[in-house]
């Protein structure tokens, strides 16, 4: 098993900046792709940014430019700096850590930007 432990979510106005972080823990051996979704009330789950252990990003379309995803393969952690936040960017943002098929996630944390 793997758990992912996130922090770092509050709220903040529209054009601010918020940082998220990510810790892996447990069975940490093999992790590949993490990264972070999100989901908005009454919305499916949708990705926000991934990183694979070679350094590799994936970003929505929506957050280019404005999101910027890290990753200490040390720590087996992830963050996410996200800036020029927007009301449409609220939601509840959950890590995402996968070995091979199996994937895993965080609790969840919650982003709300006022306008």
């Amino acid at each position: 098993q793997v758990q992912l432990v996130e922090s770092g979510g509050g709220l903040v106005q529209a054009g601010g900046s918020l940082r998220l972080s990510c810790a892996a823990s447990g069975n940490i051996f093999s992790i590949n792709t993490m990264g972070w979704y999100r989901q908005a009330p009454g919305k499916q789950r949708d990705l926000v940014a991934t990183v694979t252990t070679g350094g590799r990003t994936n970003y929505a379309d929506s957050v280019k430019g404005r999101f910027t995803i890290s990753r200490d393969n040390a720590k087996i952690a992830v963050n996410l700096q996200m800036s020029s936040l927007k009301p449409e960017d609220t939601a509840v943002y959950y890590c995402y850590a996968d070995r091979g098929l199996v994937g895993y996630w965080g609790q969840g944390t919650q982003v709300t930007v006022s306008s």
